[in-house]
């Protein structure tokens, strides 16, 4: 939405009857949270999880660290690979009571196959990939929001847990949310994004050489040749 278009919702709805403002804690559906959510001051950060609304606590600077590395390596990965597309904080409409902002998010592009649509330029389905950063929002990122990514059909999670030092890479069986087995070498391999490989080791510790060494491998294999080929000819 233009800023324009913002400004001019905000002044007609200021004529209504004010809504009341978002607080943490909230009990909403997300049609209800999302109309709260666009009447709130420019820089609110909130997500509806389980119908319940979070509001973001200050980002420290390891959890920025860590974002930063692991948007080059989403990045560079759709970069690589036309048909992908790439988002960094924005919000997803799940359901009737989730919808929330993930940091990162990795999707089919809906013309190539994928399982998100827009409306009003918000991603609307299960992204295919979404990756959080977790510090002092572990607990909810591998408990109720990893349930609602779940139940909502994201097939690939990926959660870089700061405070037990581990990534965690969970991938949708059956419906089911199960943990991806990491290689013998060390690195997880994307089933749904051939080509998208991790050494979590090397990002946990921030050598975005090794990061980017490893990613080239996988982008240098035959598999993500054909996944590139497959969407193409989408």
């Amino acid at each position: 939405m233009s800023t324009l278009a913002r400004s001019e919702r905000l002044a007609a709805r200021a004529k209504e009857t004010p809504l009341p403002p978002l607080e943490n804690g909230d009990h909403l559906d997300q049609k209800t949270f999302h109309e709260r959510y666009e009447a709130m001051p420019e820089g609110t950060r909130a997500e509806l999880i389980g119908g319940i609304v979070y509001m973001a606590s200050p980002t420290k600077r390891r959890h920025g660290r860590h974002h930063l590395q692991a948007t080059r390596w989403l990045g560079d990965y759709e970069e690589a690979t036309p048909g992908t597309v790439g988002f960094d904080n924005t919000s997803n409409i799940l359901g009737d009571d989730s919808e929330p902002q993930p940091d990162l998010c990795l999707l089919i592009a809906s013309g190539k196959g994928g399982q998100t649509r827009d409306e009003d330029d918000y991603i609307v389905g299960a992204p295919e990939l979404i990756v959080e950063i977790a510090s002092s929002s572990e607990s909810i990122d591998l408990h109720k929001k990893k349930s609602d990514y779940e139940r909502a059909g994201v097939r690939e999670y990926v959660v870089v847990a700061l405070r037990q030092n581990r990534v965690f890479w969970f991938v949708s069986r059956n419906g089911s949310f199960e943990e991806l087995a990491l290689g013998g070498d060390g690195i997880y391999r994307s089933e749904r994004f051939p080509g998208l490989w991790l050494d979590s080791a090397t990002l946990l510790r921030l050598d975005a050489p090794r990061i980017r060494e490893v990613l080239q491998q996988g982008l240098a294999t035959p598999e993500h040749d054909d996944f590139v080929k497959q969407l193409a000819a989408k």
